[in-house]
């Protein structure tokens, strides 16, 4: 008799210990592409006003945070749901744990305060043709090819960062390369302002991996202006020396020469007067 007391008094502290536990369930998806967003679910019924963190983390050798969320519990303990951007991480395994403000508290068996999580890396199959920095004026192709993907298309979504989303997520053509057997696209989006345009590229399987764009305004050339220096040349004008002309001056005849002169004269006229007598 004592010994069936003492086993109901100890299930009876394991039940009572089970119902003062709080029930807490931690659900995210297991695997997903990089590039698309990780979602997770927090259901609980931890009294209202219970805060704490989730905590994205990649867990390889080390376990390095990522990003963490913080939530609490709300009154009507609705289900509350946290996204991770996985956009630039590589490959491999990851994890999102709970972090209790304060103390850890004790759990409800049954209870999930973690979970693994496996990024898939496609962007090793996508290659890019087209300039990542691209003119406004020309932007904005998107150029290049899927490996393996042939005539199947592939799906691509354009965001600005700020301008928002300006095309997709819609299918283009895919032509198949016959020796690579890759699928080679190309689509021109038109863009009016310059940003960074962030492209998602995807397919059946998933998300394959994103390509950010640069476009920049056109650049207008400063032309410097020319400088044109005239070389002055000084000319100077020869200065004519004159060289005066002697003036010739009239020596005066000698006086005995003018009164021979004169002297000729009177006797020629004394003649004619006596030949006229």
């Amino acid at each position: 008799m004592k010994k069936c007391l003492l086993i109901a008094f100890i299930l009876s502290m394991f039940l009572v210990g089970s119902v003062s536990a709080y029930g807490f369930y931690l659900n995210c998806t297991d695997t997903l592409p990089v590039g698309q967003t990780l979602k997770c679910s927090v259901d609980s019924d931890f009294p209202a006003g219970t805060g704490f963190d989730l905590i994205f983390y990649q867990s390889q050798y080390t376990a390095t945070e990522l990003d963490r969320k913080t939530m609490t519990i709300q009154s009507d303990q609705a289900t509350q749901y946290a996204l991770f951007d996985t956009t630039g991480l590589k490959g491999g395994q990851y994890k999102v744990e709970v972090n209790f403000n304060g103390a850890q508290p004790s759990l409800r068996s049954g209870s999930t305060s973690s979970a693994l999580i496996t990024l898939t890396d496609r962007s090793g199959e996508l290659t890019i043709t087209s300039p990542t920095t691209q003119n406004l004026a020309d932007a904005l192709l998107i150029a290049g090819s899927i490996a393996k993907e042939e005539n199947n298309g592939v799906q691509i979504q354009v965001d600005g960062d700020s301008t928002g989303r300006i095309f997709g997520p819609q299918y283009i053509q895919t032509t198949s390369n016959i020796q690579s057997k890759e699928g080679v696209f190309s689509q021109t989006v038109s863009v009016t302002q310059p940003d960074d345009y962030n492209v998602q590229f995807a397919d059946a399987e998933g998300t394959i991996g994103t390509v950010t764009f640069h476009v920049v305004a056109p650049t207008t050339a400063t032309t410097a202006p020319v400088v044109t220096t005239v070389k002055t040349t000084k000319t100077t004008v020869p200065t004519t020396t004159t060289i005066p002309v002697p003036t010739t001056t009239k020596s005066p005849l000698p006086i005995f020469v003018i009164l021979g002169a004169l002297g000729i004269a009177v006797i020629g006229a004394s003649r004619m007067s006596w030949n006229r007598k």
